[in-house]
């Protein structure tokens, strides 16, 4: 379906439920993030951590979704699993970059993305720290909202290879690590340089402002790049997995058009979807 299919009042509601959930629960882990932070428990491997504020970021992110649409289903990274009937998913991430949020790194989000029929039509990540909400609607471009106001995003390109500033990230289980070190090994001569964020939607959403000229890695799950995928691709970005298969857990590989394809290769000549 395209973007000119979708009913405009109903991505005007989407949009608007999405920034206030987004903003508000962002707000509410900052005030949080300032009084302190507690691990809850962890997940993959002991540095893969939740902290109480995940949990009650989602918590409230549920909250304010139903609480507007009660009939739209939820999917969330701590274990959201509403089924909805209206034909709307939403794909939450409460905190992305929660070690980040744990050492008081500023570089976390919360991420909120809306999907009719399987498609992410809006996408939302408000990260408070560095007084930034992007926001994308699909087939309306994307947007950087700060404290000087409301700003279009483009994503940089065409940039050369040894030219591009690339995004990487990393999992948490040590044999993914060892794999994506070999990885990073044989990129980094290649190009301009690396740089390693620490959170996915922020990820995406820097290469959306031309903060970075590309983002690859394994692992990120929907809720991680849902809401920063539409936003890149919304500022002119091809996001995608390796040899066309999509973007997802195998591997997200993001970056202007001139840009995908020469990193793409490289990418693939080096086995970079496997452990």
């Amino acid at each position: 379906m395209s973007a000119l299919q979708y009913d405009p009042i109903l991505l005007d509601d989407l949009h608007d439920v999405a920034v206030r959930a987004a903003r508000e629960v962002a707000a509410e882990a900052l005030r949080d993030r300032r009084e302190g932070v507690r691990v809850a428990a962890t997940k993959s491997s002991a540095t893969d951590v939740v902290t109480e504020m995940d949990r009650r970021s989602e918590a409230l992110l549920v909250d304010r979704v139903l609480s507007s649409r009660p009939d739209d289903g939820i999917v969330g990274e701590e274990g959201a699993d509403h089924v909805g009937s209206s034909g709307v998913r939403w794909v939450i991430d409460p905190i992305d970059g929660t070690v980040n949020f744990l050492y008081g790194l500023p570089a976390w989000a919360v991420s909120v993305a809306a999907e009719i029929d399987g498609v992410v039509v809006v996408g939302v990540v408000a990260a408070p720290v560095l007084g930034e909400t992007f926001v994308a609607v699909r087939g309306r471009g994307a947007r950087l909202h700060d404290d000087r106001g409301v700003h279009d995003l483009a994503v940089n390109d065409p940039v050369a290879l040894e030219s591009a500033l690339v995004a990487t990230g990393f999992g948490y289980t040590p044999e993914r690590r060892a794999g994506q070190a070999r990885v990073v090994r044989e990129v980094l001569p290649r190009v301009r340089d690396i740089r390693r964020l620490g959170a996915c939607s922020i990820d995406l959403c820097y290469l959306a402002a031309g903060r970075v000229d590309a983002y690859f890695e394994r692992g990120p799950r929907a809720w991680d790049l849902a809401a920063g995928g539409l936003v890149a691709r919304e500022a002119g970005a091809r996001v995608e997995g390796l040899r066309g298969r999509p973007a997802g857990e195998e591997m997200i590989l993001g970056a202007g058009r001139g840009l995908f394809a020469p990193l793409h290769d490289l990418l693939a000549g080096l086995d970079a979807d496997t452990d």
